[in-house]
């Protein structure tokens, strides 16, 4: 039994059932040593190797999330702040939502790992979770998701509605952009140039009139390009100008690595950020600082211009 070509898409599954890149990645390896010792139990009469696979990472899933808080980003727990000078202190006792690295494996999907929407989810009890993702994303039927959860068709479409509505209240499902969209692609190319040269007008003008910025683990958060440009100008103040930026993606969406000057030449990662975009215009942008997140997605700590410049 061959349980490998499954890896990639139960990643993309667990992680967005707990959201952090790297316990899906543990929930997957824990998934494949279950289904190693039970291969001999096994009956193909009755599901799909796919079907079995998704019941194991399932039941790993909600053991892990037993008893556990939900994984936010700043947004999703209070009012935005109206001082863009205010402490960034982070918050470390809070397990904050991570961003998941394209690169690493290939989903076979985009749309439905939106970061907007793995926050979101988050807000569902762990089975309504569950349901949501197997029937919307992953497309089972509730035949199959009630095998999966050990519970009746019924109960499915039930969780599968609740779901449904307590996401239609969140409203925090970003429309989808595609990131190799030429538009996106133009536009994320445009912000490079002003991010690179420190111009805070001209990202200010990129942007969406009520654009939001977030920084976890910071749990500030802000609303509106008139902030967002003043928290941009205070970040140059601090940092410097002469940044450079790797342009990549995460979670389906146009990412940055953004990595600023250092004091004696070369540049130092500062932050992982991930965009969405409405239209032509960034509408916000997470921002990561997190050095388990710049692990996920294997970003070299330093780098030179000229190594930067070979790697572009």
């Amino acid at each position: 039994m061959d349980l490998e070509p499954y890896r990639g898409e139960l990643v993309a599954y667990c992680y967005r059932m707990v959201g952090s890149f790297h316990e899906a990645e543990d929930l997957v390896q824990e998934t494949m040593l279950r289904a190693w010792k039970a291969r001999d139990r096994y009956d193909h009469t009755r599901a799909s190797t796919r079907t079995w696979m998704y019941r194991i990472a399932t039941n790993v899933c909600l053991t892990a999330l037993e008893g556990r808080a939900r994984r936010p980003l700043p947004s999703g727990l209070g009012a935005p702040s109206d001082d863009p000078g205010a402490p960034l202190t982070p918050a470390l006792d809070v397990p904050w939502l991570q961003p998941f690295p394209d690169a690493r494996f290939d989903t076979g999907t985009r749309t439905d790992m939106r970061l907007a929407l793995v926050a979101a989810t988050q807000i569902l009890p762990p089975r309504q979770r569950a349901v949501l993702v197997l029937r919307e994303v992953l497309e089972f039927t509730a035949a199959e998701v009630a095998v999966q959860l050990g519970t009746t068709v019924p109960a499915v479409n039930s969780a599968l509605q609740r779901a449904r509505a307590a996401l239609a209240e969140a409203h925090e499902i970003d429309e989808v952009t595609d990131p190799d969209d030429p538009k996106t692609r133009a536009t994320i190319g445009r912000y490079v140039r002003a991010f690179e040269a420190a111009d805070v007008p001209a990202l200010v003008r990129l942007l969406t009139d009520d654009a939001i910025l977030e920084m976890p683990p910071v749990p500030l958060w802000y609303r509106g390009s008139h902030d967002y440009g003043l928290f941009m100008r205070r970040v140059f103040d601090m940092r410097g100008t002469g940044w450079r930026v790797r342009p990549l993606t995460a979670n389906g969406q146009p990412a940055l690595a953004a990595y600023a000057p250092e004091p004696g030449g070369g540049h130092h990662l500062h932050t992982l950020q991930v965009l969405t975009l409405t239209g032509e215009r960034v509408a916000r942008n997470v921002v990561f600082a997190d050095p388990a997140v710049f692990e996920a997605f294997d970003l070299p700590q330093r780098i030179s211009f000229d190594e930067f410049d070979q790697r572009r």
